[in-house]
């Protein structure tokens, strides 16, 4: 089975994606580190790669050939990533779809601790991030980020634990299969 977890940065959706499927024996993939890949192959940071693919959609294009060129050989895996479900579903590829969502206070927080910026700093970072990201997917893809029709299970993860997260999700998957 596959497992999309997405959600806005800092919402958690890479934690509990590698807990999800260490949990469940499957591969994690992230295409927030494809992405990372590759700007590296065209020797850009992060930020520079995600300017330029705002102006240049092969650059998207790549990427999403790259996650269901993956999607279609591994059948088994949690893949997290921004716009994961959306693709998946665009793409005619069954998964179990969920996104994760979180207060940009929280957000801000838990990106601030692992990059050492401040939170004030970090907010209006996620939301140039967003604004930037809206735009692209809107334009490229049709997708407004604002719909969640897409998914089967939306948790929000201010106040559980990662691992409270990672039962609730198999607790919904698995009472979707019995029912």
């Amino acid at each position: 089975m596959i497992i999309t977890i997405s959600g806005p940065p800092g919402s958690g959706k890479t934690t509990v994606g590698r807990l999800l499927a260490e949990k469940l024996g499957i591969e994690f993939i992230s295409t927030g580190m494809i992405f990372r890949e590759m700007a590296e192959e065209q020797k850009l940071t992060l930020a520079e790669y995600g300017e330029r693919a705002l102006h240049n959609p092969d650059i998207d294009k790549e990427l999403d050939r790259r996650i269901l060129a993956l999607a279609r050989e591994k059948k088994n895996m949690v893949l997290e990533g921004r716009l994961a479900g959306h693709m998946l579903h665009l793409n005619g590829i069954k998964a179990f779809k969920v996104w994760i969502e979180a207060t940009i206070e929280k957000r801000a927080e838990r990106i601030a601790g692992r990059e050492a910026k401040t939170e004030s700093q970090v907010i209006e970072e996620i939301r140039m991030r967003e604004k930037c990201e809206k735009e692209r997917y809107l334009g490229i893809y049709g997708i407004d980020m604002d719909s969640l029709a897409v998914y089967n299970h939306v948790v929000h993860s201010d106040k559980p634990t990662p691992e409270e997260i990672v039962t609730e999700i198999i607790g919904t998957m698995e009472a979707r299969t019995d029912g």
